[in-house]
């Protein structure tokens, strides 16, 4: 599979053609969501083709009471086929342990582990899917500038971004066009700054 040439084929096509494509090249795919701003779109483009994707949600448990009842309109109006995986611990244990620890304090990374990667990984190893869709934008962060429509990941797993290339203005077309509500109050507690890496997508 030559990535270059399929990227280039891909980035004048709609999200809807770029999923379609996606679908065919694989057996097990998957959407993965936080419900943060924007997400409706990958939610709404995913399924339009694939009524019955696993919708993977790694909830933090920090999530902000507006996002929890986004998530819930949304899961309602979609009909999304939801896979939740929350931490292992809750949020009241971890807050009397360490609390949120601060970027520079060294219990972060246990803290990242904890609420974000361990049930992404777990949720990666239960579905098992061999295509993973994300709604990863160019100008989200340094790292993820590097990446393109589709990429390919140590484990196999075709990443495949459909709206890789929107603005947030062409996105606001798209939600407006397909009726798809949106918002914006979001809090990542593993994140602090808008443009850090999360961690999910480095592999």
């Amino acid at each position: 599979m030559d990535l270059v040439e399929i990227n280039k084929k891909l980035k004048d096509k709609s999200p809807s053609e770029i999923v379609k494509w996606a679908l065919t090249q694989g057996q097990n795919p998957v959407v993965t969501t936080n419900f943060r701003p924007y997400e409706a779109a990958i939610l709404h483009a995913t399924t339009s083709e694939k009524k019955e994707l696993p919708v993977i949600w790694c909830d933090t448990g920090y999530n902000t009471n507006k996002t929890y009842l986004h998530a819930e309109r949304l899961i309602k109006s979609l009909a999304l086929n939801i896979k939740l995986y929350v931490p292992k611990q809750t949020v009241a244990h971890r807050n009397m342990v360490m609390g949120i620890p601060s970027i520079e304090d060294p219990l972060h990374k246990v803290f990242t582990e904890q609420v974000k990667l361990e049930p992404f990984k777990r949720a990666m190893a239960e579905n098992k899917p061999d295509i993973w869709f994300t709604n990863l934008r160019k100008g989200q962060t340094a790292f993820r500038d590097s990446l393109d429509i589709v990429t390919k990941g140590n484990d196999g797993v075709l990443k495949v971004s459909p709206f890789y290339y929107y603005s947030d203005e062409e996105l606001d077309v798209y939600l407006e066009a397909h009726n798809l509500e949106n918002e914006f109050n979001y809090f990542d507690p593993t994140k602090v700054l808008e443009n850090r890496e999360c961690g999910l997508h480095v592999s």
